[in-house]
């Protein structure tokens, strides 16, 4: 009973975790955005809005690591239920708790600047026109883009994003000294932002795109949040999840897998006259492996 109790009460505690996460890197994402828009450039640039959500990303991986990982994106955790690091059954807990969690974010974000909406658009909430709003919370696709197109992009993206996470997180490699991984984790999704952010924006997430689409549709732009670009809601939605497991699929095969070569090898003992100064000795894969069992 007690046994019951205890899974109940952790996995609780990561839905908590992933929820308030992605809460705030929506809040911090959208944020940037709206503050951009609203302000018509006079407070913000693309470069604020790069740095807006790689901050928020880095921040919810810091409120949430420690318990659920820190997943933020059902993407992530489902290359990790892929590679055997994240349980099948709580995926659909930890993907809930990311989808209300953005939709809280993208709120809590036209809760804050309201008064800032009414005054730039006249009370008209639309996704199409010169006072547009609606790419605020969600993506939408660059008019030289393609439906293939996008969805390679999407791919391509978040296959990049877990690629890289599977090498910050993998002991059995380099990886990143304890405590720094999340911010490792930001400064990937601002590389990818500065890299491949002309398409569509780098979604690279369904819960952050389609959590606040939803609340978009509730709260005031209308059906018009899916039927735009020719129903392109769905391609940051499926797009993401495949490059998830693409990418977490050619980091084991081409990487991970391989890490028992290593362990395989002979242990050399050292010669004695490097014994005098070990500490100086010690090679670079050595310190970086004392800082990751520290």
């Amino acid at each position: 009973m007690k046994h019951r109790f205890a899974i109940k009460h952790n996995i609780f505690k990561e839905f908590l975790a992933e929820f308030l996460g992605t809460f705030v890197l929506v809040l911090l994402g959208c944020g940037s955005v709206a503050q951009t828009v609203l302000s018509r450039n006079s407070l913000g640039e693309p470069l604020t809005v790069h740095i807006g959500f790689s901050t928020g990303l880095m921040m919810g991986v810091y409120i949430a690591g420690g318990v659920s990982g820190g997943h933020l994106n059902p993407a992530v955790s489902l290359a990790m239920v892929v590679v055997g690091k994240l349980k099948i059954w709580k995926f659909p807990v930890y993907v809930l708790a990311q989808f209300l969690g953005a939709f809280a974010g993208a709120a809590a974000v036209f809760g804050l600047y309201y008064d800032a909406f009414m005054d730039f658009t006249n009370g008209i909430l639309s996704v199409t026109g010169i006072n547009a709003t609606g790419h605020i919370f969600t993506s939408y696709p660059g008019r030289h883009l393609t439906v293939l197109g996008g969805f390679v992009d999407q791919v391509f993206g978040t296959g990049t994003l877990v690629l890289c996470i599977l090498a910050i997180t993998d002991v059995g490699n380099i990886g990143a000294p304890k405590g720094v991984e999340p911010l490792a984790i930001g400064l990937i999704l601002l590389g990818i932002s500065v890299s491949m952010g002309l398409n569509c924006g780098y979604p690279l997430n369904p819960a952050r795109d389609l959590g606040p689409r939803l609340f978009t549709a509730v709260a005031g732009w209308g059906t018009e949040v899916f039927s735009t670009a020719d129903y392109w809601w769905w391609i940051p939605v499926a797009g993401p999840l495949v490059g998830g497991v693409a990418g977490a699929a050619i980091y084991f095969l081409l990487i991970e897998l391989h890490h028992s070569n290593d362990t395989d090898k002979p242990h050399e003992e050292p010669e004695e006259e490097e014994d005098d100064d070990d500490e100086d000795d010690i090679s670079l894969k050595d310190k970086y492996e004392m800082i990751n069992m520290s």
